[in-house]
């Protein structure tokens, strides 16, 4: 952004300079043009005077042999003379011939010394021609080669700039197609979420629809048997309606403020005129026409103040705290009071008017083209008048409905609105129109005689306040057209109806709001001062996530509790079992060990008597067991957790049954209270991972959230950053636009200034060329 910033100042400053030199090459140019054409100007006439010199030299050599010729004849004459004289008077004939000799003599010599003056006059003149000619020449070589100089610097530097200017214009284009290739890509986009936006906006409309249709269904209170009972449909303080209502009446306030000046102005001077034109009241009286005239003129400010005043109380009245619709609005029927008044004042001074311009198209000096103004700012002067009975008829009803309840539609007043910015339209356009006539009437007045420096300044004073009057009803017909939707639409409306908001209601309002009001300022004494936003957010995860992992916690305790119990049976059970298992198990050792003893004695023999004792020994088994099935103790299976034992129930072993199963129980009851105990770190570990996953998913999701809104705020970013591409492109274009129109523009007026210039220099060779003649003659 930067970067375009900087490259279109740089742009701008070249083509700032480009025009400058531009212009000062255009005046170069001429310069050297006019200097050539003086030179050949010069040439010419240095020619002209060399034919002249050859022609009087020519006119010398003619007399010279003319003067020549005379001489001799004089030599002649005066060896004819000598002769005569030395023959003597030969009477009185020859004294004659003589006398007429002599006179021809001196009439040739005193010819022959005439020429020789003017010959030597004429040459000496010439040479001082020459002289300052040929000074004048060579002054205008230099000057022309001094030009020529610049004009070669001055294209040599044109030459430099033009080629930088390509390349900026150049890199400029490449940037150009690749915003514009940027911009396409954002178009794409821009359809996209337009797309999207129109979904959104069905679905949108769709739920609108549906609510709407429960809202009118079920949720108004509509009695259609005593309609009074329906006010009970309060709608609610619509606070930026009525902030909205107050920045559109400050702004009218201005714009009617502007308005009221104009009009006082464009009256009195009206009334300055009437006394000065066409008869000036200071020299003369003026007709009683315009004396009726001129007093109704001086009351104008009776009735436009009114206006501005009514206005204000309008826009005092349109607060925060009230209710801002037509039917509430009650000092908007003083404004409209006002401006009927003003409107009798305007139709009353009508036929003055009228009257007033048929008395200025009767004067003398009036012509037929200031008459047909006249005619024209008659017809002007209606239409004005008839457009503010317009604008007073639907002032009047916009004004009825605080008066009169149920005085007109919501349809109708929308009609109404549309109607009065129109009428404002058509109110700037007849102003526009008469202030263009009284300019063209204002310059026919100028090239009267009998027209005053008086006159001129009140018709200018005049032409001033129309103006005024042009741009603040064009800034009024503007400004309604574009808060017209405002004005058309219903701020305020009871739920589950069209119908307006009447006086009873918008008070029912009021005081809901200040109950309101009350309550929450009460609310806030009663309670501490709130928690900041991001806190509190901030608490209520870490509430969430304490809370969830509270009732997983409860939920783990309660079940460890119960697993924890029935595992205390277990382990009362297995301990029991595991002390038998011991005894046994050292009674077992003890008798296996003795049983060894045995063994090894018994092998302490040859093989022999090995295998005899082994044999003795198996036949003694199967004695003793035979007489312990004689006896009725036979051998039993025991199986446990450790194994399968066989044995046999003799009387000093009845006990090692018991002792072997407690010492394997108290074995085991041990190993699984390590166990026990395990498993419950595992359950807790679990447990805590679970909710720590809960609050993580809780997290995910609120960063899910978080990302989407952030995706929405980056989306909207990036709209006003192509808008912003946008407006920089036409703002970029524009100016473009605006340096070659006004680089094409300062090459038109340094043109017209040289071609003034030239008539100017043209004017004064004139008049200097005159001026000699005048003094020749």
């Amino acid at each position: 952004m930067a970067n375009v910033t900087d490259l279109q100042t740089k742009y701008s400053k070249l083509a700032q300079e480009y025009s400058k030199l531009r212009a000062q090459n255009q005046v170069l140019k001429k310069a050297v043009v006019d200097e050539q054409a003086n030179s050949a100007s010069l040439k010419e006439q240095l020619k002209q005077r060399d034919q002249s010199l050859r022609k009087q030299e020519q006119e010398m050599d003619s007399l010279s042999f003319r003067n020549q010729q005379l001489a001799k004849r004089v030599e002649l004459l005066q060896e004819e003379l000598a002769a005569s004289e030395a023959k003597g008077k030969k009477g009185k004939h020859g004294l004659q011939t003589q006398s007429v000799f002599d006179e021809d003599l001196q009439k040739k010599i005193e010819e022959n010394e005439r020429l020789h003056i003017q010959f030597y006059e004429a040459d000496e003149q010439h040479k001082k021609t020459e002289a300052e000619l040929r000074e004048r020449l060579e002054k205008l070589e230099k000057d022309a080669e001094q030009h020529q100089a610049v004009v070669d610097g001055l294209t040599t530097k044109y030459a430099e700039t033009i080629e930088r200017l390509q390349s900026d214009k150049a890199r400029l284009e490449v940037k150009a197609q690749t915003l514009e290739r940027e911009a396409k890509e954002c178009r794409m986009r821009t359809e996209d979420c337009q797309q999207q936006l129109r979904r959104c906006q069905s679905e949108l409309n769709r739920q609108v629809k549906q609510s709407s249709s429960v809202i009118q269904e079920k949720v108004p209170f509509n009695d259609t048997k005593f309609s009074d009972y329906n006010s009970l449909n309060v709608p609610s303080h619509n606070r930026r309606h009525q902030l909205k209502a107050r920045d559109v009446a400050g702004q009218a306030m201005s714009f009617i403020q502007d308005l009221v000046a104009a009009l006082l102005n464009f009256h009195s001077y009206t009334e300055q005129r009437v006394h000065i034109y066409p008869l000036d009241s200071s020299i003369e009286t003026i007709s009683p026409l315009n004396q009726k005239f001129s007093q109704y003129l001086h009351e104008n400010a009776a009735y436009v103040r009114p206006l501005e005043d009514s206005f204000l109380q309008l826009y005092q009245s349109i607060t925060e705290d009230t209710v801002t619709v037509l039917e509430t609005v009650i000092k908007l029927k003083n404004f409209a009071v006002n401006f009927s008044s003003y409107t009798h004042f305007l139709q009353k001074i009508l036929p003055y008017q009228l009257k007033s311009l048929e008395e200025e198209c009767e004067a003398p000096l009036c012509t037929a083209a200031l008459s047909a103004k006249n005619q024209e700012l008659q017809s002007d002067i209606k239409r004005v008048t008839s457009v503010f009975e317009k604008l007073q008829n639907y002032i009047n009803l916009l004004a009825l409905p605080s008066v009169r309840q149920d005085a007109m539609p919501q349809s109708n007043t929308s009609a109404v609105f549309t109607q009065l910015a129109a009428c404002l339209h058509s109110l700037h356009d007849a102003i526009k129109e008469m202030s263009k006539h009284y300019n063209q009437k204002a310059v026919i007045e100028r090239e009267l005689p009998t027209v005053t420096q008086k006159l001129c300044t009140t018709t200018e004073c005049l032409l001033g306040s129309l103006g005024s009057l042009t741009s603040c009803t064009g800034k009024i017909a503007t400004f309604f057209s574009n808060n017209l939707d405002f004005f058309t639409s219903s701020g305020y409306s009871p739920r589950g109806s069209t119908a307006a908001l009447n006086p009873v209601q918008a008070e029912s309002m009021l005081a809901n709001k200040k109950k309101a009001t009350a309550y929450i300022q009460a609310v806030k004494k009663a309670k501490p001062q709130s928690v900041p936003y991001r806190e509190a957010l901030s608490n209520r995860r870490i509430l969430t996530s304490s809370t969830e992992s509270r009732e997983g916690l409860t939920q783990q305790v309660q079940q460890s509790q119960e697993k924890i119990a029935r595992l205390e049976q277990e382990k009362e059970h297995w301990l029991l079992e595991a002390q038998l298992g011991k005894v046994r198990l050292e009674k077992e050792n003890q008798r296996i060990a003795e049983l060894e003893a045995q063994l090894a004695a018994a092998l302490g023999g040859s093989p022999n008597s090995q295998t005899a004792a082994a044999d003795a020994l198996t036949r003694g088994h199967e004695e003793a067991a035979a007489e312990l099935k004689a006896a009725g103790k036979e051998p039993t299976l025991c199986t446990s957790l450790v194994g399968m034992l066989c044995t046999t129930p003799t009387d000093e072993h009845v006990g090692d049954e018991e002792s072997r199963e407690q010492l394997i129980k108290s074995h085991y009851m041990a190993r699984v209270g390590e166990l026990t105990t395990q498993l419950q770190i595992s359950d807790s570990k679990a447990v805590h991972f679970h909710s720590e996953c809960r609050a993580l998913a809780k997290r995910l999701a609120i960063a899910e959230k978080s990302r989407e809104t952030f995706s929405e705020e980056v989306k909207l970013a990036n709209q006003n950053i192509t808008r912003l591409q946008d407006e920089l492109a036409t703002t970029k274009r524009s100016y473009e636009d605006q340096l070659s129109m006004m680089s094409d523009h300062l090459c038109s007026m340094n043109e017209t200034l040289s071609k003034q210039r030239e008539e100017i220099d043209t004017l004064k060779m004139g008049s200097k060329g005159n001026a000699k003649k005048n003094k020749g003659r």
